[in-house]
């Protein structure tokens, strides 16, 4: 704003309805051209803060979050009525099923989005480390610290700290956590002092915690603090309908981390997929779609680009299980049981067994060369040892 008749109580509202500085005339070009060239860099950084916030939105919303299953479409809901809440969460689902995907999308829904979301593995570091990693601590409260250290929940201050593998804790931490819930207070190792903290807690585990209650290795008192909204995620074998586009979200993904093009998955590529049982769940998925992008010679992922264990398991499905064997082969398998069952009756002896089985010595021969029964596999196993 450029005014002739300058006051305080004018640039101050200028200010306010949202002028960028105030300027009183005389004006002095070097400093009209300083003050435009500064408004343009702030008006560039905060459309880069805009555009940085719409891709974490995009990464790690719901929008990034697949499923049409009805199953995820009730988690889709959930997560929108709890992101706005302070409530803790706690995400349970076996390994893989996407536990900090889920959290990541609580915090960037909810009024802490622009505030840290930190993650901690409880699992994942010794139990004389957790505590010192949660918490911080002073110098020399143990043995290698040379400095003082804040924890996680520190580093979250004003965010979302998620919590993975509770599970883990020891019985001493879990009080400690217990204590941070409940009153947003806790003392670095080897400090007197408390720290105050605004953190919104989200956990998650992949055991059931209700029979680690029940084992005695969880405390029931933090199971229900814990526990206020339980979102629990289906295996990908629950899913099935998911599979095709979870796979050609995994394929664009893939194919543009290592420079790749594919067009998508052919027919028979795709049944491969719906019909495998994927122990692994989503994280399995991916690295299968991975490994295809990568050893991949063709425009699609076919059969042949899949692993041999998954073809291997929907094979045998197929097949109610049993090898698949052709009819010459399932014809053999029986008979070269009976035989190797009636010689060993009879220690052997090649005249007896062809008696016994109505065969003259001759075929009785060629068939035991044939399935490589010409001796005693048991009395050859002895020998060798």
């Amino acid at each position: 704003m450029i005014t002739g008749y300058g006051t305080i109580e004018s640039a101050v509202e200028a200010i306010k309805m949202g002028a960028y500085d105030y300027l009183t005339k005389p004006i002095v070009d070097d400093e009209i051209r300083m003050l435009v060239s500064r408004a343009l860099d702030q008006q560039a950084l905060l459309e880069e803060n805009r555009n940085l916030k719409d891709q974490l939105r995009s990464r790690f919303g719901l929008e990034n979050i697949v499923g049409h299953d009805y199953k995820m479409l009730k988690i889709f809901d959930l997560i929108e009525s709890v992101a706005e809440s302070k409530a803790t969460v706690l995400i349970t689902g076996q390994s893989g099923t996407g536990k900090s995907l889920i959290a990541r999308a609580i915090h960037h829904r909810s009024d802490r989005m622009e505030k840290p979301f930190v993650e901690l593995s409880c699992g994942a570091m010794p139990e004389t480390l957790l505590e010192s990693e949660l918490f911080g601590h002073v110098k020399g409260s143990f043995t290698g610290a040379t400095g003082d250290k804040n924890g996680k929940f520190l580093a979250a201050d004003g965010g979302t700290l998620f919590l993975d593998e509770i599970n883990s804790a020891s019985p001493a931490l879990q009080m400690k956590l217990l204590r941070v819930l409940q009153e947003r207070q806790f003392e670095p190792v080897g400090s007197n002092e408390t720290k105050t903290v605004d953190v919104r807690v989200i956990l998650a585990t992949n055991s059931n915690l209700q029979e680690e209650v029940k084992a005695g290795r969880f405390r029931e008192d933090l199971y229900y603090r814990i526990n206020v909204v339980n979102i629990e995620l289906p295996p990908l074998a629950q899913r099935k309908t998911d599979v095709p586009l979870l796979a050609e979200k995994f394929l664009a993904a893939m194919c543009k981390t290592h420079g790749k093009e594919k067009t998508g998955f052919t027919a028979e590529a795709v049944q491969y997929l719906e019909r495998y049982h994927w122990p692994g769940n989503v994280r399995e998925l991916e690295n299968v779609v991975e490994r295809g992008v990568v050893l991949g010679k063709n425009s699609q992922m076919g059969k042949e680009d899949l692993p041999q264990h998954l073809l291997d398991a929907v094979d045998q499905q197929k097949t109610g299980g049993f090898k698949q064997l052709s009819l010459r082969e399932a014809l053999e398998e029986p008979e070269k049981k009976i035989l190797e069952a009636t010689l060993r009756q009879h220690n052997w002896n090649r005249q007896v067994t062809a008696d016994v089985l109505q065969i003259n010595r001759t075929t009785l021969y060629k068939k035991m060369k044939y399935f490589g029964l010409e001796s005693d596999p048991m009395m050859q196993s002895s020998l060798s040892t």
